[in-house]
């Protein structure tokens, strides 16, 4: 069974996030070939015929890429193992035919997918957003966990990083992804420096050139900034991360929105969760890092820069608190005066 060893595959410690309707098989095996794991949703596939297609594109572009560079190249999909997915077992079928190396649970219990991908030795990551659901996913016996935090688009969490990756790492010494607001590489840094393995990073890849976001999506993740969000669960019946304008162009108010006012329903059969994101578009904090349109390998490239000056400070910083320590350590404490 994978543990950690996919992450070791990897040029710098970042996944593209599965983002609904943004992640198709152009940009995982764009995330792939830039050195980062690239993910999706399946979901974002309309039909069984089209996710087995999807995953015949993904699986034959990774092998070729692995041929030739000579590397392991790991990519995941995220299930959706809400009980309302009544595509769960056919997509899990799937699943255990194209063997992706990780697969990422959502929005449900990962118990589902646990058999399916341990068989064939993949790894299981479940996705939480308290430590009440990280606790149930380490119970069931999952690899890693991805841990939701505030600031992450669509579906969102309401921990801050800080505390929720310190949290769980003093209780599981299994992989954990941070998510949450992350679009650089001094972002990723952070994570890795508070404990996390990985980063999630969604936002930063909406607008790339081989997104399947809609156009309209990516001009507002290049326009708009964090004060353009607004979270609610209204829209979906779970708490997500809404840019403000989409809500008002299709007739919405974003200051309007009741809480609780719909019930969670995510069935990938009834393309009903597309209807209700076709107009409205979600996004994280990383909202406003986005200038233009970028392939992938350049968001990549720019992350790895941003992610090198990072450990550079956290090296510098280091060598600054040696000397310091030395210094104080150099000190005769018998002849300093303490007052009362």
């Amino acid at each position: 069974m994978m543990t950690k060893s996919f992450a070791d595959h990897l040029r710098i410690p970042v996944c593209a996030a599965p983002m609904f309707l943004v992640s198709g098989p152009e940009l995982v095996l764009a995330a792939c070939r830039a050195g980062v794991l690239g993910t999706f949703p399946t979901p974002n596939a309309r039909t069984t015929a089209d996710l087995a297609d999807w995953m015949e594109r993904i699986s034959t572009g990774i092998a070729a890429m692995e041929a030739e560079t000579g590397r392991v190249v790991p990519w995941a999909a995220n299930l959706v193992t809400h009980s309302t997915n009544q595509r769960l077992a056919d997509d899990l079928a799937l699943i255990a035919r194209y063997r992706p190396p990780v697969v990422i649970t959502a929005l449900g219990s990962p118990r589902p997918a646990l058999e399916t991908v341990h068989g064939y030795g993949g790894t299981v990551l479940a996705d939480v957003t308290t430590m009440a659901l990280a606790r149930k996913a380490i119970a069931a016996g999952v690899d890693g966990l991805v841990c939701v935090c505030a600031g992450a688009g669509g579906h969102t969490g309401s921990l801050s990083p800080f505390a929720f990756i310190s949290a769980v790492r003093a209780e599981f010494d299994g992989l954990i992804v941070a998510g949450g607001g992350i679009a650089d590489g001094w972002g990723v840094a952070g994570a890795v420096a508070v404990g996390a393995d990985l980063a999630y990073v969604g936002t930063r890849f909406i607008p790339a050139r081989e997104s399947m976001a809609d156009p309209l999506h990516k001009g507002y993740v290049i326009s708009e900034t964090i004060d353009g969000l607004i979270v609610s669960d209204a829209i979906t019946g779970a708490p997500a991360s809404w840019i403000k304008a989409s809500l008002r162009a299709a007739g919405i108010d974003p200051e309007s929105l009741q809480p609780g006012a719909t019930a969670r329903d995510y069935d990938s059969a009834k393309g009903g969760e597309k209807k209700r994101w076709k107009e409205i578009f979600a996004a994280g904090q990383g909202l406003g890092r986005s200038k233009d349109e970028q392939p992938v390998s350049e968001i990549v490239a720019e992350l790895e820069a941003d992610y090198r000056l990072a450990r550079a400070r956290f090296i510098g910083l280091g060598g600054e608190l040696s000397q310091t320590m030395a210094a104080d350590a150099a000190i005769d404490l018998g002849a300093v005066s303490f007052s009362p």
